[in-house]
């Protein structure tokens, strides 16, 4: 049995991180990887004098918003697909009844 993990390497902040990852989750993680090297650099542009540790907490928090808002939206879709299914099976139901 071939093993999937992989060894890679990434480097955020300037510093290089040793990961070991499954080979259909390298590509992600290295477009995550590239994705908060870029915000650090939006971060360190836009305000100067904070140091490393408060550009990372920035863009932690960022992230933390970003995936609260998601989990919001993704459970008010379920909620609204539920509704849904149940008004379109009380139909089908109320037609299969008719029959």
């Amino acid at each position: 049995m071939q093993d999937k993990a992989l060894n890679i390497k990434v480097i955020i902040a300037g510093r290089p991180y040793k990961m070991q990852v499954q080979r259909e989750q390298e590509e992600i993680v290295r477009k995550a990887a590239d994705y908060v090297e870029e915000e650090i650099n939006n971060f360190a542009h836009a305000y100067e004098h904070q140091d490393q540790q408060d550009i990372l907490a920035m863009i932690a928090l960022q992230n933390a918003v970003g995936i609260l808002e998601l989990e919001e939206k993704k459970n008010f879709r379920e909620k609204e697909m539920v509704l849904k299914l149940k008004e379109i099976d009380e139909v089908l139901n109320h037609q299969l009844s008719m029959d």
